[in-house]
């Protein structure tokens, strides 16, 4: 049965069940309403449907359960549904399960990639060069991370010129994607812009994260675990400033070109713990009258844990007037009472 949709405007959004996938799908589909947003997601533990709850029914939102492995299933996407751009922010993404299973890393990451690179190449031109007539405007937008350059000693900044060092499976396979990415513009001409981010947190991010671990241990009267003694550095990101650098990348980013977006936010794992647990305090005091902060525990340090990253987020800045809306402080307090909201109920502290 072929789809009602005669806009050419149809946009495939890969990974939109996810945690910045569904922010992002939710932001776009508010903003842009000449958009039809193909949705795939494989809806894997990392994936909620209720994070789409809002616009999950509506006519311009077609959701997809589906791998974007399935050569098949993407081919029949673009076909079905006149895909006209590509915004890709599907993977697998967590560190720690990278370390203990990396197969399935390389396999959505690389591979996966792989097959929605091939797929737009094939359905939008003609031959390296040359776009078909109706297709000239078409992007593929990858979504990447700062982790596929390394680690930082104190000081100094990732920049859209830094050399990559992956140094866990996870980030080797970002870095493999966004190599992909790379090689299609440069070997067929393919439209692509890519976008590597610092650390993002916001709402419905997943409970295995350090943030909504750290609140959710809290609430639980459960030991908060920080790795090592804590003084690892992360520039974080508000998940909504992500979402608005994306859109403004994917629009206005000139082709072939990288973009770092970051929060300007560098802070200590430590200190997250503290914040956290001050606003909790305040929030919602424990009934014994103690502090959070007695729940923080420190654990045994991840193998391979980069020291430090922070973002130069210059060039998106000057060249596309991208800028950051919530400091660290500001962000954090709006996900604190975000969770709390969630685990209404839930924990006997509430």
């Amino acid at each position: 049965m072929k789809s009602q949709i005669t806009s050419k405007q149809a946009i495939l959004i890969s990974g939109g069940a996810g945690f910045i996938g569904s922010n992002f799908v939710n932001y776009f589909h508010a903003k842009y309403p000449e958009y039809q947003i193909i949705n795939i997601d494989r809806l894997t533990y990392a994936g909620n449907l209720n994070n789409l709850k809002y616009i999950i029914n509506d006519k311009r939102h077609h959701f997809v359960q589906g791998d974007i492995s399935n050569d098949g299933l993407v081919n029949y996407l673009f076909k079905e549904f006149d895909v006209m751009g590509v915004i890709h922010f599907a993977a697998e993404s967590h560190v720690d399960n990278s370390i203990s299973g990396p197969g399935i890393f390389f396999e959505t990451n690389v591979l996966g990639t792989y097959v929605l690179l091939e797929n737009a190449r094939q359905y939008w031109m003609e031959k390296p060069g040359k776009y078909k007539p109706d297709y000239t405007n078409c992007r593929f937008h990858h979504i990447s991370t700062d982790e596929v350059y390394g680690t930082l000693g104190a000081t100094g900044a990732f920049t859209e010129e830094t050399s990559y060092a992956p140094n866990s499976p996870y980030s080797a396979s970002k870095a493999g994607s966004d190599f992909a990415v790379r090689s299609y513009h440069h070997t067929y001409g393919l439209n692509t812009v890519i976008t590597n981010c610092s650390n993002n947190y916001g709402p419905v991010q997943h409970d295995e994260k350090l943030i909504p671990t750290i609140i959710r241990n809290a609430l639980k009267l459960s030991p908060i675990p920080i790795y090592g003694e804590g003084k690892n550095v992360r520039d974080w990101l508000y998940v909504i400033d992500h979402c608005t650098g994306i859109d403004l990348a994917f629009h206005n980013g000139k082709s072939g070109e990288t973009y770092n977006i970051g929060g300007r936010n560098e802070r200590e794992n430590i200190y997250i713990a503290r914040t956290i647990c001050d606003i909790l305090d305040i929030k919602k005091p424990r009934s014994d009258k103690h502090s959070y902060h007695d729940l923080i525990t420190y654990v045994t340090d991840r193998p391979g844990h980069d020291f430090r990253y922070a973002i130069d987020a210059s060039k998106i800045e000057n060249e596309l007037g991208w800028k950051a809306a919530e400091n660290f402080e500001s962000g954090i307090e709006k996900t604190v009472q975000w969770y709390l909201e969630k685990y209404k109920n839930t924990f006997e502290v509430l």
